[in-house]
Order: structure tokens, then sequence, then C-alpha cells
């Protein structure tokens, strides 16, 4: 980046501002056939059968980190080395449940009667191919996928380690994953559904033709005060969406939203688990004090992706609950 661009802030003040109710309507550009035409280009994408279990922080050496992915119970845990483990989620002595087993040494011990299990194939217990990038943790499963395996999950580009903020967001909604990954291929939605955070949205590129959506936006900071970037969205899989900040502030940024079926619950109603990296960064010099402060940032841009969820999963759910009763217009 230019130096000019460096030295000028970031935030402009929206000298203009158009009313909620006054912005251009966007339902003649998001069209059903074409938001469809995008999903399911991106669920005819290989996943090589691997799932995102949780984040990479949240699985640890001193307890057992439960899952579940197409109803198959999942644990997973740090061996000896802090290599991830994971496998079957149930005991195979008399089936306890494993998740939050203590953790001894990179060695998992069953509570009930301490079977110990080190992550080998022991007793009908085999384990899972497991992978840790350093931000989420994954599992493959070739029953469930039923693709080609792949010897790792396919990581979109990242910003590097060592230049860069990152948080993970997690929630669960009432859906399928084709739900979820079709809200983030929705960009038309943002400044009507999320009002408090986005303002001035224009699609660039609907992705027709380029299979990437193009969208010019602004982040609201306070009254007036916005951030304004531009961003691209792809599929890079059929559960995955990344978001990259292409011009204006961070860019290089990403944001992973990634779409995990849990299975059925006891309702019998799918449920799939949503778990988002953001991943920031910046050529500004300040952003190093950013990343210094990352302990005290990450649970800020975690409540924003949790506001954001908090919508996006309704309109997911909503998605799914019309779909499955035969009403979805699209």
């Amino acid at each position: 980046m230019s130096p000019r661009f460096l030295r000028r802030p970031p935030v402009r003040l929206r000298r203009t501002p158009v009313a909620w109710h006054r912005q251009q309507p966007t339902w003649r550009d998001a069209s059903p056939a074409l938001i469809d035409a995008a999903l399911e280009r991106a669920r005819a994408r290989a996943a090589g059968n691997w799932y995102v279990v949780g984040p990479s922080a949240a699985v640890g050496t001193h307890a057992g980190y439960g899952a579940t992915v197409e109803g198959t119970e999942i644990v997973a845990w740090r061996g000896a080395d802090g290599t991830l483990v994971a496998g079957p989620g149930a005991c195979p002595h008399l089936g306890a449940a494993l998740a939050k087993a203590p953790v001894r040494c990179g060695t998992l011990v069953c509570p009930w009667h301490g079977l110990t299990l080190d992550g080998a194939a022991f007793a009908g217990w085999n384990p899972y191919p497991a992978h840790d990038d350093g931000i989420l943790a994954w599992v493959r499963l070739d029953e469930h996928g039923a693709e080609e395996p792949l010897d790792t999950p396919p990581l979109p580009a990242r910003p590097t380690a060592g230049t860069s903020l990152t948080a993970v967001y997690t929630g669960t909604g009432v859906c399928r994953p084709e739900d979820i990954i079709a809200n983030r291929l929705d960009p038309w939605h943002g400044a009507w559904f999320h009002p408090y955070s986005f303002t001035d949205l224009t699609v660039l590129d609907d992705g027709a033709e380029s299979d990437v959506f193009t969208v010019r936006v602004s982040f609201k900071v306070a009254g007036r005060v916005v951030v304004p970037v531009t961003a691209e969205f792809t599929a890079p899989g059929p559960r995955t969406v990344l978001m990259t900040i292409t011009e204006g502030e961070g860019t290089g940024s990403v944001v992973e939203t990634h779409a995990t079926p849990l299975g059925t619950g006891r309702d019998g109603r799918p449920r799939t688990r949503v778990t988002e990296a953001v991943i920031a960064t910046s050529e500004r010099t300040g952003f190093a004090f950013a990343r210094t402060a990352a302990p005290l940032l990450r649970p800020l841009v975690r409540r924003a992706a949790g506001r954001l969820w908090k919508d996006d999963l309704a309109y997911a759910e909503r998605r799914w609950e019309l779909r499955s009763t035969g009403r979805f217009p699209g």
C-alpha cells in the first residue's frame, strides 16, 4: 500500500446519510435463481470429507472436546506432543461419553472405568484423521462425506499468522448447511437486515459469470462514521464461504464461514453449527498494537459476529422451515 494510504485515517464521515427505509431496495437484484445457482456450484465442490469441529483453541490438553458431525459423536484432544487427536466419542468398553474426559500426558482416560486411549486403535476404537490449521480443528469422516478423501482439508488463502489478529465465533441453528451457505451467498441483504453494522451497500458483481460476489459496503462505527471497503465472497467448498477484503481498510483480511451438520435433534429437526473465523490484518503501524491487545479484542470481535449471526441464523432457520414445508418461493 502507498504511504499516502497508511497516513489516511480509515474512517469516513457520511455527508448525506440515507434513512434505512429510503435506501435502494435490493430485492430485484437478489434473484432466487442466481443465489441458488451459486449455492449449487458450491455444493458441487469437494471438501475431501473434512468437517470443522471447532476452534483450535477449544481443544486442550486437560480434557476431551466433544463434538457431533452428522450424528456421529466425536471426541478430540491433544496428544503428548500437542498434536490434534480425534475419534469416536464413546468409550469402547461400555459406551461412556468421552467428551470432557480427563487427559493425562496426552492420554484420554475414561471416567467410568479408567480405560485409556492414546490415539492409536484399541478395542474397536479407531481414530479419525484430524487436522489443526492453527485456527480451526478439523476431522475427516469418510463414511459421511462420500467423496475422494484428501490428506488435509482444502484451506482458503489467509493472512500470515504472524501479522494477523484472529477470533472465532460459533453458533448453532435449526437448519442445514446449505441454508447457512445460501445466507452468505446473498450479499444484498446486508444493509437491510443488518443496518446496525452495514450501510451504502452495492453489489458490483453478482457472480453469475465470475463466480465471485463483489460488494462495496461501509462498516458502521458510530453515528455517521463508517469504514468503506470492497469485499469479495467466494464458496471454495460445499460448506464454506470466504469473504476477503480487497480494497480499503484491512485489505487482505478474511472471514471464513464454515457450516457443520450436527445431525437431527430430539425434535426431529436438523442442527447445523456455524464456525466463523475472522482473520484481520492491516499494514497500518497501529495494527501491531491491536495484535498485542488481541486477548482484549477477541471477545469484542466475537460479540460483533454473534450479533450478526443472531439475525443470519434466523434467516437460515426461516429458509429451512420454508423448504421443509414446501413453501420456499426460490
